[in-house]
């Protein structure tokens, strides 16, 4: 069992800047990859960004290159999403998420364990 918990959520303004952050504990967490997914309102949640255990290799969704950017630490047992530029498209509650392999195609089918999730709301 990996268990993981989101934070960092919260209202900002339209091109501003948030970071959310998620720690796991439980089953070993450096060898696994992490991602980060997200659930607009009457929307199906979609993939964000995924970083391999390494750290050497990244994925983001099209709509996000350029303005997020995910990391993680190991020693910590924590994964980061740094938000910048925000849109109001980007308001949706963010999931942390995490499976055995990187590779590039992640669906919500493909992950492992959830976090409960944290709300970001973008404002205009």
């Amino acid at each position: 069992q990996v268990q993981l918990v989101e934070s960092g959520g919260g209202l900002v303004q339209v091109g501003g800047s948030l970071r959310l952050s998620c720690a796991a504990s439980g089953r070993t967490f450096s060898r696994n990859a992490m991602g980060w997914f997200r659930q607009a309102p009457g929307k199906e949640r979609e993939f964000v960004a995924a970083i391999s255990w390494t750290r050497s290799s990244t994925y983001y969704a099209d709509g996000v290159k350029g303005r997020l950017t995910i990391s993680r630490d190991n020693a910590k047992n924590t994964v980061s999403l740094q938000m910048n530029s925000l849109k109001p498209d980007d308001t949706a509650v963010y999931y942390c998420a995490t499976r055995a392999t990187f590779g590039s195609t992640w669906y919500a089918s493909t992950v492992d364990y959830w976090g409960q999730g944290t709300h970001v709301t973008v404002s205009s």
